[in-house]
C-alpha cells in the first residue's frame, strides 16, 4: 500500500492533521528541530525562561506526564524526550487547563515530526489527559483540582522506512539522484530536506542566484516499508555579482566594507563566496553582526545585487591572559586595544607581559616584554594587511640574559583561502649576556614567509594541515656579518569516529641557521633551542642545546623536533590527550642526532566557547644530569 504520508488506525480529522504536518515538515526549507527553543509566552506557556520567571504562572496547573515507547531503542527514546516539551518542562505547571491542552496538542505534533526524523513513517502518537484522547477534549477544557493532571503519551514509532526511488525533475535533471539520496538507506525526514537543499545549492554554485526548489514529495509505501521521493526545482538564470549595498555602519566606511568582502561587481555569483565574504568581515572583528542577503530579482542589467548589513560592536576592547608550568613557573599578559583606528578596521594593539614569575624570587631576572602593534587590513588592495610594531623585552632565561628593541613592518598578502605570504623588513638591537661574554647586536632582517593552513578549525582542529616555511636573511651591522635562518613546519590532523571524538595529531618541524663568523657572531636570540611547553614537554624552556665544557647553554645551529598526540573526547566537555615530542639541537648547521631528547606524558583537555584549556603533565625520558625531571604546563588552546 502505498501513501503519501498518511498514518492508520486514527480518525479521519486526525489523518488529516497528520497529513498536513508531515508535508509541512518535509516540503518546508528547514526541518522542525526537536531543540528549538522560545524566548515568549504563548497559550499560558513560557519557554527558555529561568526558574525565576517560571514561578510567575496565571492559574498554574500541574501534570504527572508517563511516556510510553516500547520500541527499546536507545536512540529514538532520546530523540523523542527531547523533541517532547510536556517531558523537558514537567516539572513547570501550565497557565490554565486550556494551556495543558493546547500544549498536548503540540506535543503530538511535535513527536510525529521526530518520528519521522528517525525515519518512521507509519508511527502512531496518543495523547490522553485525564484518560479522556485530546481529540474529544471540548474547547475549554476543566480537569480535576487538588493533584497533578495525569497525561500519557504512548508512541508506537512503527517500522524504519528506507528509500526507495529518487527522481530529480526540472533543472535538476541531468544529476545523478544517489549524489543526494542513496536508495536502500534510512529515508530519515532531515536527509531528505537536506537533499533539496543540496540540489539548490548546486544550481546555485552554477551562478543561478534565483534558483529554487518547485517540488519535494515523499510517498511512503507501508507494504514495503519504503519512501519515493521526487525533487524538482528550477535553476533560474546566470547572473553575476551586480551592486553592492553596506547598511548599519556608524564609524565604519561602509566603501571599505563593500572592497574588503570581495564581493565585487561583474564577478560570478557564488553561496560559497558569500560565506567567505562573511567570514572575511566577521575577522575584522569591528561587527557584532552580519547579514549578506541578495536580492529577490536580477537588476535591469541582468546582475543580482548584494546588501551586506552590519552591526559594529565596541571598538575598544582590553583583557589579560595567564599561563604555567612547573619548569618556566607563571606568566601573565595584558593587553589594550582599538579596531577601528581610522574608519577602515586598523587595529591598535598595546601588550605587556611578565613570565617566569615562581621560577626566580629577584624580580630583576624575570622576563618582561612590551609592544606596540598597529595593522592596516586592506593597505594595498582587499587581499593586503600592512603590519607594523615596536617591541622591548628585557628576557633571562637559562641559555643568555637580553635587552632587545625591536621594529618591524612588512606586508601579508592572502593567495587563495589557504595561502598566504608575508614579507617586511625588521630592524633589533640586543645586548646580551651569555656563554661568550657581553655584546652588543644591531641586525637588520628581511623575514619572509610561506603559510598553507587548510584547518577546520584553529583553536581545536580535527582535520586538515598547517604548513610554514620561512627565511631572514640577516646583516649583523657592528660585526659586519651576514647569517640566515630558515625554517619550516608541519602539522597535520586526522579525525576518527562519531563527531571526530579521537584525533591523531602530529608536528614536525626543523630549522637550519648558516652564514656568521662563529655563535658569538649571532644574536643569542637568533640561535636555536628546544624545550619547554611548545616544543618538547618534560623539560625547561630552551634547556635542550649545544652546551660548553662547563655545561653552559650555547644555542645550536640547526633542530628537528617531533611531536605526536592522541586527543581523546571522554565527554563533550573533557578529553584526554596521551603524547610524546621529541627534538635535537646540533652545533652544526647539519642535524647530526647524537644526541635526541624524547619527552612523554598525558594531558586533560577542557573545552570552552573560546577553545579547549590545557594541562599537560610530562616526564624527559633521557634527563640532563641535574637537569628537570618532570613538567606540568597549563594554558588554552591545544599545544599546536
Amino acid at each position: 500500500m502505498r501513501k503519501r504520508m498518511r498514518l492508520p488506525n486514527k480518525s479521519i480529522a486526525y489523518r488529516k492533521a497528520c497529513t498536513a504536518m508531515a508535508v509541512a515538515a518535509l516540503a518546508a526549507y528547514g526541518p522542525l528541530s526537536t531543540t528549538d527553543a522560545y524566548a515568549f509566552k504563548i497559550f499560558g506557556m513560557r519557554f527558555f525562561e529561568s526558574d525565576a520567571e517560571a514561578t510567575d504562572v496565571v492559574d498554574p496547573v500541574s501534570y504527572s506526564l508517563t511516556l510510553n515507547e516500547g520500541s527499546g531503542d536507545a536512540d529514538l527514546k532520546q530523540a523523542l524526550e527531547s523533541s517532547s516539551r510536556l517531558f523537558q518542562d514537567k516539572e513547570k505547571p501550565v497557565s490554565g487547563d486550556l494551556g495543558l491542552a493546547i500544549k498536548a496538542r503540540d506535543d503530538r505534533d511535535r513527536l510525529l515530526a521526530a518520528l519521522y526524523e528517525q525515519a518512521r513513517y507509519g508511527g502512531v502518537v496518543n495523547v490522553t489527559i485525564n484518560g479522556q484522547d485530546i481529540d474529544t477534549l471540548p474547547p475549554d477544557p476543566v480537569f480535576p483540582d487538588g493533584a497533578p493532571v495525569p497525561v500519557e503519551v504512548t508512541v508506537t514509532p512503527g517500522p524504519v522506512f528506507t528509500l526507495g526511488d529518487v527522481v530529480l525533475k526540472g533543472d535538476a535533471i541531468g544529476r545523478k539522484p544517489d549524489e543526494y539520496l542513496k536508495p536502500g538507506a534510512r529515508a530519515d525526514s532531515t536527509l531528505i530536506i537536506k537533499a533539496g537543499e543540496k540540489v539548490v545549492d548546486d544550481l546555485k554554485e552554477e551562478g543561478r542566484p534565483l534558483a529554487k526548489l518547485t517540488e519535494r514529495s515523499v510517498v511512503a509505501d507501508h507494504a514495503t516499508n519504503t519512501v519515493d521521493v521526487t525533487i524538482a526545482a528550477e535553476g533560474g538564470p546566470v547572473a553575476p555579482v551586480g551592486a553592492v549595498t553596506v547598511t548599519g555602519t556608524k564609524t565604519v566606511d561602509p566603501t571599505f566594507v563593500a572592497d574588503y568582502s570581495r564581493l565585487n561587481g561583474g564577478k560570478p555569483y557564488s553561496p560559497e563566496a558569500l560565506r567567505k565574504a562573511s567570514d572575511r568581515l566577521r575577522q575584522l572583528g569591528v561587527f557584532s553582526s552580519i547579514t549578506i542577503k541578495q536580492a529577490n530579482e536580477l537588476a535591469p542589467d541582468g546582475t543580482i545585487p548584494m546588501s551586506i548589513e552590519v552591526s559594529e560592536g565596541k571598538h575598544r576592547y582590553f583583557g589579560a591572559g595567564a599561563q604555567y608550568s612547573t619548569t618556566d613557573g607563571f606568566g601573565i599578559q595584558g593587553y589594550w586595544g582599538h579596531r577601528n583606528l581610522f574608519g577602515r578596521a586598523e587595529s591598535l594593539r598595546l601588550e605587556g607581559s611578565v613570565s617566569r614569575i615562581g621560577e626566580t624570587t629577584d624580580v630583576g631576572n624575570l622576563d618582561y616584554s612590551a609592544g606596540l602593534l598597529f595593522a592596516k587590513p586592506g593597505a594595498f588592495g582587499p587581499t593586503t594587511t600592512f603590519n607594523a610594531s615596536l617591541k622591548a623585552q628585557l628576557l633571562d632565561p637559562d641559555a643568555y640574559k637580553a635587552t632587545i628593541f625591536t621594529g618591524a613592518a612588512g606586508v601579508t598578502v592572502e593567495l587563495s583561502d589557504t595561502d598566504t605570504i608575508s614579507a617586511g623588513g625588521e630592524l633589533a638591537w640586543a645586548d646580551v649576556e651569555d656563554a661568550f661574554g657581553t655584546n652588543e647586536y644591531l641586525t637588520a632582517t628581511i623575514p619572509i614567509e610561506y603559510v598553507r593552513d587548510t584547518r577546520d578549525n584553529k583553536l581545536n582542529p580535527t582535520e586538515g594541515y598547517r604548513a610554514s616555511i620561512n627565511a631572514k636573511p640577516s646583516y649583523e651591522i657592528d660585526g659586519a656579518t651576514f647569517f640566515s635562518s630558515f625554517e619550516g613546519s608541519a602539522s597535520a590532523y586526522l579525525g576518527f569516529g562519531e563527531e571526530n571524538r579521537f584525533v591523531l595529531a602530529g608536528r614536525l618541524g626543523a630549522g637550519v641557521l648558516a652564514g656568521g663568523d662563529g655563535l658569538a657572531s649571532i644574536p643569542a636570540n637568533r640561535r636555536f633551542y628546544l624545550g619547554g611547553g611548545g616544543t618538547v614537554r618534560g623539560y625547561s624552556y630552551q634547556e635542550i642545546s649545544p652546551r660548553n665544557g662547563d655545561d653552559e647553554i650555547l644555542g645550536g645551529r640547526s633542530y628537528v623536533n617531533a611531536t605526536l598526540e592522541a586527543r581523546i573526547g571522554i565527554t563533550d566537555k573533557i578529553g584526554l590527550v596521551p603524547f610524546i615530542d621529541a627534538g635535537t639541537v646540533s652545533a652544526k648547521t647539519a642535524p647530526d642526532f647524537s644526541d635526541i631528547r624524547a619527552g612523554a606524558g598525558i594531558g586533560l583537555r577542557y573545552n570552552t566557547p573560546f577553545g579547549p584549556i590545557r594541562l599537560d603533565v610530562a616526564v624527559p625520558l633521557n634527563a640532563y644530569p641535574g637537569g628537570t625531571k618532570y613538567g606540568i604546563y597549563a594554558g588554552i588552546g591545544q599545544s599546536f
